[in-house]
């Protein structure tokens, strides 16, 4: 469709799915553009952001977000926020006639970056209520936004926040609307007592006044759109978020049906109090979850740098390009939000854009609702290169990791993808070979990047169906996104000529045989300030060992020997197993028919 905005509300349900979705809603917060010379961008920002006004009469422009966290878990941000404080957006005092009680805390100390956000308007130092995000200060033209940005650019080298975050607000650079932050105050973010621990604590929370709660803001953010086209719904998958997230989802299958629900299971790498006993809560939130989130959503998709969701998992993938840490939140959910911003690209796009409901048709097919998803993070290319090169560097694999704890792409069969591209701005998509010169491989030979992409896709699953899109602007990385980068990547997020990537080895695209030291690199390289990004989402056999395993562990687990805890709050015992009967079933639908690969004794037993 071209033209119209079609417009989409998040909902962020965990303290995990916050961290994916502050790093998200910077990244869409630092690529906003409103100079009226530029041509208008390809991702429409209309569709996640919402224009309103103050009291004081300042027009906002703020996520279309509804962000649910337990209690203790904001730290320096104000759950109502202050946007919108009557006090901070006339710059007059609030009085009040009767009498005062004042009450004495201690204030919670800011980490650099948030001081800094408070000393950023013109020099001065500004009250939190005061402060100025990308997106207010579009209003003021785009020589304030280019200041805002250099400003905090210049200060990127003082922004080493590993240490420093604790919670999502600490990394958060944008204002949200007061009904954007919803608090469970039932439940302790840290602590021993009160933990939003079980899948059966979580559905039994949506009552009552949080229910009210809930469908206010919903109504409120539903009622202001002209085109819903539904709704992208993080939810922490591993403890008891699981459970209120499938009501949830089941509230918005049957409040809003016929919009799209597309459900992103988060879960991070390294729980930060893990235990034994907390592990197998973990293993069986997500099993239940997966399946009833599933049931009551559009599409679901596990999205995960952990190698599996069972108790043993396997190594996170490696990311040539990459130097994290996969344990620290800080670091793992910025991968997962910049994979998570060309996933959802197709829906969000300008023109040409597909529906939820068509991206979910195309790829829930015969029962398959769980989808997975992949990522070359940033995918490797070279200035100056060209699309054809890049892929042939890759030689016979894939350029992309798992990102939904599956095996490898390319292992068993594909029913249909949805693939993105994007941030090549400045590349060529095709090979301009001189006349009378031979093309080096099939790729240099094509006439668009559509077809390039395409055919090299293509020749991994031959009979797949295929849908590409290809975004020329990148995600734009302004601070504090950690510089997670390898020192062979250059400012846009290419690799330098002559560059080795992480690990000493030569990069497969250079051809002038210079080789630089890493140690020069870093101390050379510029922090890296938007990077390529190529993305996969995918129904396919490769669901199935994850399906399988998942509910092979669950099932095998004695929870009323072992955890009875686990259902004191349900489900009962009955629609437990139902649940995982369910699971099994669905593993069933990825079953490679084909006859091209061999079955594990394992699989076979589950069609016993």
């Amino acid at each position: 469709m071209t033209g119209v905005c079609r417009e989409v509300i998040t909902l962020q349900l965990g303290h995990y799915s916050n961290f994916v979705g502050t790093h998200w809603w910077n990244l869409q917060d630092a690529s906003l553009c409103y100079d009226p010379g530029s041509a208008p961008p390809e991702v429409q920002s209309d569709s996640v952001f919402r224009e309103g006004q103050t009291p004081g009469g300042s027009v906002t422009y703020t996520p279309r977000l509804i962000a649910m966290d337990l209690k203790g878990s904001l730290r320096t941000l104000r759950q109502e926020g202050s946007l919108y404080d009557p006090a901070g957006a006339t710059g007059a005092a609030v009085t009040w006639a009767g009498s005062v009680t004042v009450h004495k805390h201690s204030q919670l100390e800011k980490n650099c970056f948030l001081e800094d956000l408070e000393r950023l308007d013109k020099g001065q130092i500004l009250a939190e209520a005061e402060f100025c995000s990308t997106s207010q200060l579009q209003r003021s033209g785009p020589l304030a936004v280019d200041s805002f940005n250099s400003q905090l650019t210049r200060l990127q080298k003082n922004y080493r926040l590993e240490g420093s975050v604790t919670v999502w607000s600490d990394f958060l650079r944008l204002h949200l609307h007061p009904r954007s932050v919803a608090v469970l105050h039932q439940f302790n973010h840290d602590g021993e007592a009160h933990r939003l621990e079980t899948f059966g604590q979580g559905e039994s929370a949506l009552q009552g006044a949080l229910l009210d709660e809930l469908e206010d803001r919903l109504h409120f953010f539903v009622e202001e759109c002209d085109y819903l086209q539904g709704f992208q719904v993080l939810c922490d998958l591993e403890d008891g978020f699981a459970g209120l997230g499938s009501k949830v989802t089941e509230l918005l299958q049957d409040s809003y049906g016929g919009r799209g629900i597309l459900t992103w299971g988060v879960a991070p790498v390294v729980h930060r109090d893990s235990t034994p006993a907390k592990d197998r809560y973990h293993l069986l939130n997500a099993a239940l979850g997966t399946v009833n989130m599933a049931a009551h959503s559009s599409l679901f998709c596990p999205l995960t740098l952990r190698g599996a969701l069972g108790r043993r998992p396997p190594p996170p993938p490696l990311f040539p390009l990459l130097s994290y840490d996969p344990a620290l939140w800080y670091h793992s959910s910025a991968v997962l939000a910049l994979a998570l911003d060309a996933l959802t690209v197709p829906y969000r796009l300008r023109n040409n854009s597909a529906p939820m409901w068509q991206v979910a048709d195309s790829l829930a097919v015969s029962g398959r609702k769980v989808v997975a998803a992949y990522g070359a993070v940033p995918f490797p290319m070279m200035p100056g290169g060209s699309l054809p090169d890049a892929l042939r560097a890759c030689a016979d694999a894939l350029p992309w990791k798992p990102l939904s704890a599956c095996p490898e792409a390319a292992a068993g069969r594909c029913y249909g993808q949805w693939s993105t591209l994007r941030g090549f701005q400045g590349q060529k998509l095709i090979s301009r070979l001189s006349p009378g010169i031979e093309p080096p491989t099939p790729l240099h030979g094509l006439r668009s990047g559509e077809d390039v992409l395409a055919a090299y896709l293509s020749s991994f699953y031959p009979s797949a169906p295929l849908v590409l899109q290809l975004v020329s602007a990148p995600c734009k990385l302004t601070p504090p996104f950690p510089q997670i980068f390898s020192p062979a990547l250059d400012a846009q997020g290419f690799i330098r000529c002559g560059a080795p990537p992480a690990g000493g080895e030569f990069c497969g695209l250079c051809r002038c045989g210079r080789h630089l030291c890493l140690n020069r690199l870093s101390s050379a390289a510029p922090p890296v300030s938007s990077v390529p990004i190529l993305t996969s989402l995918q129904s396919g056999t490769a669901l199935r060992p994850f399906l399988s395993d998942l509910q092979r562990a669950a099932a095998t687990f004695d929870v009323r020997r072992r955890a009875p805890s686990f259902l004191s709050q349900g489900p009962e015992m009955a629609d437990y197993q139902e649940a995982l009967e369910e699971l099994r079933l669905l593993g069933r639908c990825y079953h490679d028919d084909s006859g091209g690969t061999a079955r594990s004794s394992s699989e076979d037993d589950d069609d016993d």
